[in-house]
């Protein structure tokens, strides 16, 4: 029989062009099918993205109140204050990378940002967390009771950060809020990581009474409004016209990124979320959220949405920070009796664009301002919004 015969160097090129062919396809087929492939472990992992004082306490709440969800608020606050940095740019990947860290269970990232001891208790806001307050982080609140908050700081502090990483493995959905994102971009190489299921939900809030709460709390926000400006001087009357311009185009570029031309790893994992929606229909909102992320609503749950949404009033400034029991649509809407119609014209100024996109319509004298009868909430349509998951089969409650 005649033999064929193929020298080394032929032999070496046809071994490094399969490979190269076999990278390519890969490469392919992970652009074109990124959610076909859902990570071996089977956890969702649930980014909570907002602004400071849009709802994004109460919406992260109702997601931490849940028995199959373990919840960390703000970890990148401790990246904004540990590192010496001129802004919120420079600052994006290392709050990038630690998000996908604690995704994966992963807390020894977070070391370098602690003190040399540390506790649970040096995670900031821990105890908003019920997964920390319950087993097997903490024996006081069994996992489908809901936590207190003060009774969880005195009772479920522990040395060292291996039990909130053992605690984290036991849950299905990791759910982490943040505040401290401007862009989706930075973004995407979680969205494309096969280790990680990520879904994005986009809270936002109108910008008016977005003003009217921080200021509520302004001394709380100086350090971080100069990490959002950059570290720029400005004239302190301007900070926080400025400050909000820069967080209403955030909204824009998130939104636009994500609804208008959305790469395609981006298909299916974010919606966007108005809290005026949730405060007006909250039980509504909260199921289409859990919904989006695989989540099942209780009795229970349902039974505590009420609750926190249907109680006096609108708040005090010690409530600021806290999830106590008030009334949602008053919340919404106290900017309007309160809040001088010569900085709501201000507003509605730098965040004329945001307010557009977003469905808030905008008040032209004080008159129509205080008339409560008068709707500023655009209806919206659910395509608008939000890319569905193929899975989920209630597209009409996006």
């Amino acid at each position: 029989m005649p033999r064929c015969r193929v020298n080394l160097s032929t032999m070496i090129f046809l071994v490094i062009l399969q490979g190269a062919a076999v990278v390519l396809f890969c490469g392919w087929y992970v652009q074109l099918s990124p959610c076909a492939s859902a990570p071996s472990n089977g956890k969702v992992h649930i980014l909570l993205l907002s602004s400071w004082r849009s709802g994004s306490s109460f919406v992260g709440q109702v997601f931490s109140q849940h028995p199959s969800v373990f919840y960390l608020m703000e970890p990148a606050w401790h990246v904004w204050t540990k590192l010496q940095k001129p802004g919120a740019r420079a600052l994006r990947m290392a709050v990038r990378d630690l998000l996908r860290s604690v995704f994966q269970c992963d807390l020894s990232v977070m070391e370098a940002y602690l003190p040399e001891q540390h506790n649970v208790s040096s995670l900031f806001m821990w105890s908003h967390s019920r997964a920390l307050c319950s087993p097997p982080a903490c024996p006081l609140t069994p996992r489908n009771q809901f936590s207190n908050q003060t009774r969880c700081f005195q009772t479920c502090d522990a040395r060292g950060l291996q039990a909130v990483e053992d605690t984290c493995g036991t849950y299905s959905h990791v759910v982490l809020k943040e505040v401290r994102f401007f862009e989706l971009e930075s973004l995407y190489p979680l969205l494309q990581d096969p280790s990680l299921d990520l879904r994005i939900i986009h809270l936002v809030r109108d910008p008016r009474a977005v003003v009217r709460s921080r200021e509520e709390s302004a001394k709380a926000f100086v350090s971080d409004n100069a990490v959002v400006l950059e570290q720029r001087s400005i004239p302190a009357a301007e900070v926080q016209y400025q400050v909000m311009q820069e967080i209403c185009r955030s909204h824009v570029r998130i939104n636009e990124r994500a609804i208008l031309k959305p790469p395609p790893f981006l298909k299916g994992r974010y919606k966007m979320v108005r809290y005026e929606d949730v405060a007006r229909n909250p039980l509504q909102e909260i199921t289409a959220m859990y919904d989006f992320v695989g989540l099942e609503m209780t009795r229970q749950l349902e039974e505590w949405i009420y609750r926190v949404t249907h109680g006096k009033g609108k708040g005090s400034k010690k409530e600021a920070f806290k999830i106590t029991s008030r009334n949602a649509a008053d919340v919404s809407q106290a900017w309007r009796s309160t809040m001088p119609h010569n900085k709501v014209r201000r507003i509605q100024e730098v965040c004329k664009g945001a307010m557009s996109l977003l469905g808030y319509r905008t008040v032209n004298s004080e008159k129509e301002q205080k008339r409560l009868d008068i709707d500023l909430l655009v209806p919206r349509e659910p395509y608008q919004f939000s890319w569905l998951p193929a899975k989920t089969e209630h597209p009409s409650n996006g």
